[in-house]
This record gives C-alpha cells, structure tokens and sequence, in this order.
C-alpha cells in the first residue's frame, strides 16, 4: 500500500495532454537535450516498444545509421509525444 502524501504528489504531477497511444504505433517524442552552455530539442520519430504502467514509462526502439537504438522515457518528463 503506497503511502498517501506520495500518491496525492504522483496524482498532482500526472500528465493528462497526452495523445493515447499503444505499443506498434509510431510516435514522436520530443526531447531537450542540453549541450554545454546550448539547449536544442530533438525529435524521435519510432514506433513505441513498451509501455510500462507501473513506472509510468515508455520504451522507443529504431535503427539509426545501422545501429539498434534504445531509449527508455518516463512520460512526466518528456516535453511532448505525439501518435503518428
């Protein structure tokens, strides 16, 4: 049983613009990276792996220049994610 301070901060912090989406659809999310002194964001245009509800997360998978890329998003964090 979760603790009721965390899960009225969890509830308050939840994001609820998010278009819904399901594992196979493409979907673009769109990241800030900073670099130094600059900020840019990039954006990430693959299909969605896996969506992991219990720690709010989604897995991008796509071949980038040959190579496997992998990355794992915690859906509080990422500026915004579109379904294509």
């Amino acid at each position: 049983m979760q603790n009721a301070l965390l899960t009225k901060f969890v509830e308050k912090n939840r994001r609820t613009n998010l278009t819904p989406f399901r594992p196979g659809d493409t979907i673009k999310v769109h990241v800030k990276i900073k670099e130094g002194e600059k900020e840019r964001i990039q954006v990430l245009k693959a299909p969605c792996w896996r969506i992991e509800h219990a720690w709010r997360t989604i897995t991008v998978r796509k071949v980038s220049f040959g190579q496997g890329v992998e990355r794992i998003f915690p859906l509080s964090a990422t500026s915004s994610i579109t379904s294509t």
